[in-house]
């Protein structure tokens, strides 16, 4: 069963570019640059802090734990520093293989980078994902900022205190991911305990991940927005082809799934929820392009594929090197 949407011209602004031409410069004196790895449980706002952070887009966002996957860098590039975001997969207990590689990457994560942001849900008391994650940073030699997310939510101002106390004495941050406030404060602490560094990326870059990545995981975004709670974890996006012409970008994707059911689920009804998948993918990746899409979307049933070392490497998922 395949899906063919219509193109049509984007109606936002478009994404800064991921591919730029320009050369690194030359960092002037007092600047400064470094690795700040966005780590916590599941779900407490990682890929939208790191969205408002960057001042754009790229990570995807849902209300369903566990979804980020890959290790992504986002770049903030100011007059005064380069700061590189590295957001995490959720820290918990793993449940199959691929949650095996999530939770080695984002371990790996912890000694190698510069800093550490430790995001936890403000608004609710601190749980034993949060206590698992802060023992874990209580064992690096890494610099650790607490970040305080959702403060736009909380109505106990104790809690605020019991994180403190949890993660010991390291430095603080209060703000909301979702409205951005405190997200300067918090760019001003994070940049505090960096050192003075080099430009590691060309300035007007965002991500350091390629286009057809970002593609794959627009659409994963719209499946983990539309789709019921079964469906999500079991879905791996594979980008088989990209086509640019003049007036066009021609895409073809694979989404995998583990079971005939979920296949049948993505589908729909007459290919409905298929199409209002793609629609709303075509639509985001449009953003990204800053130009027309054609978007083709088949569904391939690949069962246990989370469980198999080969069909991870296959779509993409490694644990990454240090």
């Amino acid at each position: 069963m395949d899906f063919v949407d219509d193109p049509q011209l984007p109606g936002d602004a478009a994404l800064t570019s991921l591919e730029s031409t320009s050369l690194i410069p030359i960092a002037p004196a007092n600047f400064k640059s470094g690795f700040v790895a966005i780590i916590g449980r599941t779900n407490v706002g990682k890929s939208t802090l790191m969205n408002q952070l960057i001042g754009q887009k790229v990570a995807i966002t849902s209300p369903v734990s566990q979804t980020t996957r890959n290790r992504l860098r986002g770049i903030l590039t100011t007059a005064e520093a380069q700061i590189i975001f590295v957001d995490t997969p959720g820290i918990h207990k793993p449940h199959h293989q691929l949650g095996e590689v999530l939770v080695k990457n984002a371990r790996i994560a912890i000694d190698a980078v510069d800093l550490i942001l430790f995001v936890v849900d403000g608004s609710l008391p601190a749980g034993g994902g949060d206590r698992y994650v802060a023992n874990l940073l209580s064992q690096t030699k890494t610099p650790v900022v607490l970040g305080l997310n959702k403060a736009d939510q909380q109505s106990d101002p104790g809690l605020d205190q019991a994180y403190q106390e949890m993660i010991g004495d390291r430095p603080g941050c209060k703000f909301s991911a979702l409205t951005g406030e405190g997200i300067e404060s918090l760019q001003a602490l994070l940049l505090e305990h960096l050192e003075p560094g080099p430009y590691y990326y060309p300035p007007d870059l965002i991500t350091d991940q390629p286009e057809r990545f970002i593609m794959g995981e627009l659409i994963r975004e719209q499946i983990l927005l539309l789709t019921r709670e079964e469906i999500p974890h079991s879905v791996a996006i594979a980008i088989e082809q990209v086509t640019e012409e003049p007036t066009i970008t021609r895409i073809f994707a694979t989404i995998n799934v583990e079971r005939s059911s979920q296949k049948g689920i993505l589908i729909g009804k007459g290919g409905t929820m298929l199409k209002e998948i793609g629609s709303a993918a075509r639509q985001q990746i449009q953003k990204l392009i800053a130009g027309k899409v054609y978007l083709e979307l088949f569904v391939k049933v690949q069962p246990k594929w989370r469980q198999s070392r080969l069909r991870l490497a296959e779509l993409g998922y490694r644990v990454e090197e240090s």
